[in-house]
């Protein structure tokens, strides 16, 4: 193992080009092939700096990874790296029409919740995950061709709202598997 360089950006040390959009199995692959490098277990014979430089370097290579595979943690790194603060903590200012559906959307899922709905809810996972995909392409035209990082600053604040939402429905899902 080279001497590590944790100024690296993810995409640096994943060798791989700064864009939104990604090959991901080119991520698959050059994150395998680091884990393997800097894997803690190979290191076990080295001094206890070494094995704790090599841990932090396994942890660093991890979590560009679990950054870069999420396309809204991988946004919100991206419009970080260009100085962009997408302030999703205290700006919750959204379009009325997209509060609205957020509200649509969580009745839809309570419903089918409460009526055991699997297959309705199903259906609501399917068409948030289609929703979803075209959020990700707007964000990619965004941010790798039009270079509009205060627009998908806003498209990212979006898709954090979409996630909560699939994570409702696999709440659901779950509630009614284990009764």
């Amino acid at each position: 193992m080279s001497a590590p360089d944790f100024q690296q950006d993810f995409f640096q040390l994943l060798g791989l080009p700064q864009n939104f959009r990604l090959d991901n199995a080119l991520l698959e692959q050059h994150y395998h092939a680091l884990q393997e490098q800097v894997h803690p277990d190979k290191f076990s014979h080295l001094s206890e700096a070494e094995r704790r430089v090599s841990m932090q370097w396994a942890t660093r290579v991890n979590e560009a990874y679990q950054t870069l595979s999420n396309p809204a943690m991988r946004a919100r790194y991206l419009l970080s790296l260009r100085g962009i603060d997408i302030q999703d903590e205290n700006n919750t200012a959204m379009p009325a029409e997209f509060l609205m559906e957020q509200m649509e959307w969580r009745e839809a899922i309570e419903e089918a919740r409460q009526a055991r709905d699997a297959a309705g809810l199903d259906k609501l996972e399917a068409r948030l995950q289609h929703d979803m995909y075209g959020l990700e392409t707007q964000l990619a035209a965004r941010i790798d061709d039009s270079r509009d990082y205060v627009e998908a600053a806003g498209d990212v604040r979006k898709l954090r709202f979409m996630e909560k939402l699939a994570q409702e429905i696999a709440s659901a899902l779950d509630a009614i598997d284990t009764d």
